[in-house]
C-alpha cells in the first residue's frame, strides 16, 4: 500500500522521538541502578521496553504505508539527580503527547484512520501511564521530600503493577 507522505514523514519524525525516549530511559534506568535504586530502575527499564514497542509499531505502519523508517535518534540530554532524571522524562512524555496529537489531526486530515489509530495506543499509553506515573512520582518527592522519596525506591518493586 502507498501511504501519504506527509503521514509517512510524520510518522518518521515520531519515530526519531520514540528512539530518544527509549534512550533516554535506557540510561536513565541504568543511573537508577548504580544509584542503588531499584525500584527506579525497574520501573524506568519498563518505560524503555514500551518505548521500544512505541518504535516497532511506527516501523510497522511506516514500512506497511511503502516508506522507509529513519531509524536515527534525536539528540537528548540527561541527568543524574533523581528529580531532574524525572523532570526531564516527564517533559519528553508532554512532548510526544503534542506531537502524537499533532499527528492525529494530520491523520485524520488525509483520512488515513487507520494511522490514527496507531497514534491514539500510544497517546493513551503516554498519557494514562507514562506522563500520569512521572506526575506522581515529583508530587510524591514535594510531598515527602526528597530523602524519605529515594528511601522508597530502594527496595525492589514491580514496576508493572504501580
Amino acid at each position: 500500500m502507498q501511504g501519504h507522505p506527509q503521514v509517512i514523514d510524520y510518522f518518521n519524525t515520531l519515530l526519531r522521538g520514540e528512539l530518544a525516549a527509549r534512550d533516554q530511559y535506557f540510561i536513565h534506568s541504568r543511573i537508577y541502578e548504580d544509584q542503588g535504586l531499584p525500584r527506579l530502575y525497574e520501573r524506568l527499564n519498563h518505560e524503555m521496553q514500551e518505548e521500544t514497542q512505541h518504535a516497532d509499531a511506527l516501523v510497522r505502519r511506516i514500512l506497511f504505508l511503502g516508506g522507509l523508517p529513519d531509524m536515527r535518534p534525536r539528540e537528548f540530554t540527561y541527568d543524574t539527580s533523581v528529580p531532574e532524571m524525572l523532570r526531564k522524562d516527564l517533559a519528553l512524555e508532554y512532548e510526544v503527547r503534542a506531537a502524537l496529537q499533532q499527528g492525529m489531526q494530520l491523520c485524520e486530515s488525509l483520512g488515513d484512520y487507520v494511522s490514527r489509530d496507531v497514534l491514539l495506543a500510544q497517546l493513551r499509553d503516554t498519557e494514562e501511564d507514562h506522563a500520569y506515573w512521572l506526575e506522581k512520582q515529583l508530587g510524591l518527592i514535594d510531598k515527602v521530600g526528597l530523602a524519605n522519596y529515594l528511601q522508597s525506591q530502594m527496595e525492589p518493586g514491580n514496576p508493572a503493577a504501580e
